[in-house]
C-alpha cells in the first residue's frame, strides 16, 4: 500500500521541479525535491518516472455521463474509463438525465449508481426548475457540488424562465449556483429567421449566429446582476465570447470571488472556421464562435478572468449527430482528450503548463471547496497523473474509449500522452490498461 513516484518533473502550485512523491494508502505521505536526502521505506513499490510530468488529477466540473435514461450514448462506467485514460480523477455531473436530477431522491440514486460503477471520484448537480425551490433549499452543502440552472434552451421543464423562480434560486440556494447562460428569446428569434430561409437543413456554420454572442452576453449579464443583488456564489459555465470577459474580476484571488468563470476545451481549440470540416461534431451550446473570441478566451485564462477549464463532455451517437441541423443534438465527448489538447496548446506557446494545472486541477478544488484534492500536497488524496510529454499518438477509432466511439479530435496527432492515472492512491490507468476494479469516492466540500 506504499508507492513512490520517483524522479518526476512535478508541476504544482505554479512551480515545475524535479522530485518524488510518496503515496501511502490513499494519501500523499511525503513530497521530496531532487536535492532532498531521503530513504525509501522498505516494501515500497517504486514507480520510476524518468523525468516525465507529474500533475494533480484533473477535476472536471462539467460533464454529462447520461446515466440514467440515456445510456445508449454513455454511462458512468464507460465515461469514467475514458476519463482515467485522460488523467481525469474527479468529475461533477449534470442533471439533464432521464429522469432529471431535480429532487434529492434522484440525487441520492445517482450517488448510488456511481458508487457501484465510477472509476473516478464523483459529485452531482441538483437541477433547478421553475418550481423545485423547496428541494434546492434542502441541498447539503457538504455533499452537493452545486445547483445547475439552465438559463438557455434545455429539455423538459429544466429551462428556468420564470423571473420570480430565478430570483428565488439566486437568493435561497445554500450551494453554489452554476449557470448555462444563453437568452432563450434571442435564440428563438434567430432560429425562426434561419428556418424560414433554410428549413431544417440550416448549414451548421450558422449555429453561432443562431446561438449568438448577444444571447450569451445578455444572459450572462443577468446572472451576474442577480448574483450581485443576492450575494450568490455564482459560477458561469462554458463561456464563449470576448464580450463576456468584461463581466469578471481578475483583481482578487479566486478564494475571495463570489462570481467565477469557466471555459471549455472546445472553445479554446476550435473556432468557426472548423464548421466546414467538422460539421455537427462541433455543434455545442453555447456555440463555438470566431477566432477573435477564441483568442480572447485564451487571454482571459492567462489574466485570470477565467478561473476554470472544463469539458462539458456531452456524448451523442454518431447517428444522432448526422441528422439535419435542427434535429442534431448539441454536445460531444471530451474527457479522454481534454488534458492532452491543453498540453498541445501549451507546446504551441499559447498557455503555460503551470497555468493549465492551475485551471484544471487547483481552481476547481478552490472554487467548489473540494476537501483534500486538486493539489500535490502532503495529506491530500493521491489523485495524480503521470504524463509522457514526448510520446506521440493519433486519435482513432481503435483508441477512443467513449461509448459513442467518436471524437471531434479523431485524426488529430497529440505529441504527449497520459501514461498513468492514480485514483486515491490506486493505479487506475497504466499505458493503455484500465484497472476495472477501481472505484472512486464521493467528493466532499468545505463550505
Amino acid at each position: 500500500m506504499r508507492k513512490l513516484i520517483h524522479r518526476a518533473k512535478i508541476v504544482n502550485e505554479g512551480r515545475e521541479y524535479k522530485g518524488s512523491v510518496l503515496i501511502e494508502n490513499d494519501l500523499i505521505k511525503a513530497i521530496y525535491t531532487a536535492n532532498d536526502n531521503f530513504s525509501i521505506p522498505g516494501g515500497t513499490d517504486i514507480i520510476e518516472a524518468g523525468g516525465r510530468l507529474l500533475v494533480p488529477g484533473i477535476i472536471d466540473d462539467q460533464v454529462h455521463f447520461r446515466e440514467p435514461g440515456l445510456t445508449h450514448k454513455a454511462d458512468i462506467n464507460s465515461e469514467t474509463r475514458a476519463a482515467v485514460a485522460g488523467g481525469v480523477t474527479s468529475f461533477m455531473e449534470m442533471p439533464n438525465t432521464i429522469p432529471q436530477t431535480v429532487s434529492l431522491e434522484a440525487l441520492k440514486e445517482k450517488h448510488e449508481r456511481a458508487a457501484e460503477s465510477s472509476l473516478c471520484n464523483y459529485s452531482f448537480y441538483l437541477g433547478a426548475t421553475n418550481d423545485n425551490i423547496d428541494e434546492i433549499r434542502k441541498a447539503d452543502p457538504e455533499k452537493t457540488c452545486g445547483v445547475k440552472v439552465f438559463m438557455g434552451s434545455s429539455t423538459g421543464n429544466m429551462l428556468v424562465d420564470n423571473p420570480d423562480s430565478l430570483r428565488r434560486i439566486f437568493a435561497e440556494s445554500p450551494v453554489l449556483v452554476a449557470c448555462h447562460c444563453e437568452d432563450e428569446t434571442i435564440i428563438r428569434q434567430n432560429l425562426k429567421k434561419y428556418k424560414e430561409k433554410f428549413g431544417d437543413e440550416i448549414p451548421v456554420e450558422y449555429h453561432p449566429a443562431i446561438r449568438s454572442r448577444e444571447a450569451c452576453l445578455r444572459s450572462s449579464s443577468l446572472a451576474v446582476r442577480l448574483a450581485e443583488e443576492f450575494n450568490t456564489r455564482l459560477h458561469i459555465l462554458h463561456l464563449s465570447t470576448a464580450a463576456e470577459m468584461d463581466l469578471f474580476d481578475n483583481t482578487i484571488p479566486l478564494e475571495q470571488k463570489r462570481i467565477s468563470a469557466e471555459v471549455c476545451v472546445h472553445h479554446l481549440w476550435f473556432d468557426d472556421t472548423f464548421y466546414q470540416e467538422k460539421g455537427n461534431l462541433i455543434k455545442w451550446n453555447p456555440a463555438i464562435k470566431t477566432a477573435f473570441d477564441r483568442q480572447a478566451l485564451i487571454e482571459s485564462i492567462i489574466n485570470d478572468r477565467i478561473d476554470i477549464i472544463a469539458t462539458d463532455h456531452a456524448p451523442h451517437t454518431q447517428e444522432e449527430k448526422q441528422k439535419p441541423y435542427t434535429e442534431a443534438p448539441s454536445g460531444g465527448p471530451l474527457v479522454q482528450h481534454s488534458l492532452l489538447a491543453m498540453i498541445e496548446l501549451s507546446k504551441q506557446g499559447k498557455i503555460k503548463i503551470e497555468k493549465i494545472v492551475e485551471k484544471m486541477c487547483h481552481n476547481p478544488a478552490i472554487a467548489f471547496g473540494i476537501a483534500g484534492r486538486g493539489f500535490i500536497r502532503e495529506g491530500y488524496k493521491a489523485d495524480l497523473c503521470l504524463i509522457d510529454p514526448d510520446k506521440r499518438w493519433t486519435v482513432d477509432k481503435d483508441n477512443i474509449l467513449y461509448k459513442c466511439n467518436w471524437s471531434p479530435f479523431e485524426g488529430q496527432e497529440f505529441s504527449a500522452s497520459v501514461e498513468k492515472t492514480f485514483i486515491n492512491g490506486e493505479l487506475a490507468y497504466d499505458r493503455g490498461r484500465i484497472n476495472e476494479y477501481i472505484r472512486g469516492e464521493p467528493l466532499t466540500f468545505k463550505r
